[in-house]
């Protein structure tokens, strides 16, 4: 008995230093990085901007980086392909540079910011629709078609509201400083990886004939590891029935035309459509 004891002893005054020295050399948790990075890209089956078509009706290659902070601030970058008929001259692709600010307060949330869509390449003088020249008061826009916006949005659980307001001419469109647009925006989360999103927009442009039409949006996402799959049914009230070779085509009717200057193709950049898209977040 006295020998078990003993030993008992004996290894417990060896185990409590080996203990302590454990405790001493772990290692201590690595504070967490207030610095956060991350980068999407996406597939769609046409980009629609505000409810209308960037493409033509044609497919987009999207993607961009965002850096956002703990305190709040954030910086991103977001890029994708258009068509120059879709009112944007020699030009196939746009460049959204954006910074801003964004807070939660329980289940509110702030978020003001700027951004700058830019189109390299384009001349807005060449273009006598979309984003160059305006037919209200027959005057065209000069260098780059670009735009600018300060933006201020608020939301709630599963709603999101944001106000853009442009402080330059809209999309290099003369005389139209001042435009605006107000986003409404509900998502859902079904479980199970399945989202519903419906959406409301409207775009005031200022002082255009034509210019300012209602967007709306109802979509369904299902994420399958990591890889969001998307339906959406888009349209607008600037849809119209015109014509590009009977020249009684709305503001955003849009007009290919041959080296003799006959409209070949036109299309209703605002007309109803089903968009498909493929997101992935990394």
């Amino acid at each position: 008995m006295r020998k078990s004891i003993l030993s008992l002893a004996t290894a417990a005054a060896f185990a409590i230093p080996a203990v302590a020295n454990a405790q001493t050399a772990a290692p201590a948790a690595a504070p967490a990085s207030p610095h956060t990075v991350t980068g999407n890209i996406a597939l769609v089956t046409d980009y629609r901007f505000r409810g209308i078509s960037q493409t033509f009706g044609q497919p987009a290659l999207q993607g961009g980086f965002d850096y956002s902070h703990s305190s709040g601030f954030y910086l991103g970058n977001w890029n994708s392909n258009i068509s120059e008929t879709a009112g944007f001259p020699n030009g196939n692709l746009e460049m959204d540079f954006y910074g801003g600010y964004k807070r939660a307060f329980g289940d509110f949330g702030l978020d003001l910011g700027a951004i700058y869509y830019y189109y390299p390449g384009t001349d807005a003088a060449g273009n006598t629709r979309y984003g160059a020249c305006n037919p209200t008061t027959a005057s065209c826009g000069t260098g780059v078609v670009n735009n600018k916006e300060v933006y201020i949005g608020a939301s709630w659980k599963f709603l999101s509201a944001k106000y853009y307001h442009s402080v330059g001419d809209y999309f290099s469109l003369p005389a139209t400083k001042g435009s605006n647009y107000i986003d409404l925006t509900a998502t859902f989360d079904l479980g199970s990886g399945w989202g519903l999103v419906g959406h409301g927009g409207r775009m005031n442009v200022k002082d255009l004939n034509g210019g300012s039409y209602t967007d709306y949006k109802v979509g369904i996402t299902k994420d399958i590891n990591g890889w969001v799959w998307g339906a959406a049914f888009v349209g607008t009230t600037a849809a119209d029935n015109g014509s590009c070779a009977g020249g009684t085509g709305q503001f955003y009717h849009f007009c290919k035309f041959d080296t003799a200057g006959l409209a070949t193709k036109d299309y209703q950049g605002g007309k109803d459509t089903v968009v498909l898209s493929l997101t992935k977040s990394f």
